[in-house]
């Protein structure tokens, strides 16, 4: 196993693991409550769902950022036209020093 596979099975594992106990956190947490008081029901399961929506959120707004500063920053492409009569000069150069052999 390459070390490219190991760290992808890495990152599988810990992904199944996370959902498993967010989930078993949204569907159990009531029934768990009494053993381990962390507080009322409703802002613990609140909580849950709260970050995973923020960090998603400014997850797309970061690639949103990165996508307009990246379109931002980056000069525009030549026309076609000059990229073609940059094409048709090669030509003629090579035309040109095929027939000077």
């Amino acid at each position: 196993m390459s070390k490219d596979q190991a760290i992808g099975g890495l990152i599988f594992l810990v992904c199944v693991i996370l959902i498993i106990g967010y989930i078993a956190g949204l569907l159990f947490y009531p029934y768990i409550q009494p053993v381990i008081d962390l507080g009322d029901v409703t802002v613990v399961q609140f909580w849950l769902v709260a970050i995973p929506v923020l960090v998603a959120f400014v997850a797309v707004l970061g690639i949103g950022a990165w996508i307009g500063w990246t379109m931002a920053t980056t000069p525009p492409p030549k026309p076609i036209e000059e990229i073609e009569a940059e094409e048709k000069k090669e030509e003629t150069k090579e035309k040109a020093t095929e027939e000077e052999k």
